[in-house]
């Protein structure tokens, strides 16, 4: 696993972000790990956020993109952290979008916060944390009315590696749906190998994720 991903996972304890316990999901899933992107609450956990996503999608996608666009709310923060992380680290001046809940019908009217997306435009999507696909359901649509746009993909900070509505994984599930690729900063499995192996995840905390793997994971 790649040095910065290994600084990710620790970055994600550090915070709180990414806790083990019992925790009854959305999806009514019980979980013994949790990941709340939420708590990224201070300038240079935010700074430090944006740097990974932006290393990730470097990594990923290159920099044939224009936009980065953040679904509210929690895309909201994390787009304008990258944006900025990705100016700073690659020398590129990517714009960023979100979208609000409500549209605005006065001042910076409309459904969009940020730059407009125009005809032409190659778009990559980042969000926190994708369990079902649910919150692509009403973005991609917001983005596609926006013009005659390219969808470059999906980065997530954590792919956690389980099923979504059907037998497959939700950022495969999005892709075989939208067709545009998705990626992930880390993926669960890699954040177990390593907390294995640093003593982090002891035996009867490293049984009850197998068993939740068992249950709700890829096959």
């Amino acid at each position: 696993m790649e040095g910065y991903k290994k600084e990710f996972v620790d970055f994600m304890l550090d915070c709180n972000v990414l806790r083990f316990g019992d925790f009854t999901l959305k999806s009514g899933r019980k979980s013994p790990f949790f990941m709340n992107a939420g708590l990224y609450v201070t300038g240079t956990q935010l700074m430090k956020l944006g740097e990974y996503y932006a290393q990730a999608i470097h990594n990923t996608y290159g920099d044939d993109f224009d936009v980065l666009f953040g679904p509210a709310y929690k895309g909201i923060p994390i787009g304008v952290a990258t944006t900025i992380a990705y100016s700073k680290l690659y020398g590129k001046e990517i714009r960023y979008c979100s979208n609000r809940k409500e549209a605005k019908d006065h001042g910076d009217a409309g459904i969009l916060l940020g730059s407009p997306i125009k005809d032409g435009d190659r778009i990559v999507v980042i969000e926190d944390v994708t369990t079902s696909g649910k919150s692509m359901e009403e973005t991609i649509p917001i983005v596609k009315a926006q013009g005659d746009v390219t969808i470059v993909g999906l980065m997530v900070s954590l792919n956690r590696c389980e099923r979504g509505k059907g037998d497959k994984g939700a950022l495969d599930e999005i892709k075989d749906l939208y067709g545009f690729d998705t990626a992930a900063i880390v993926s669960m499995d890699e954040v177990v190998g390593y907390l294995v192996e640093k003593g982090i995840i002891d035996d009867e905390l490293k049984g009850r994720i197998d068993a939740y793997y068992e249950q709700y994971g890829v096959k």
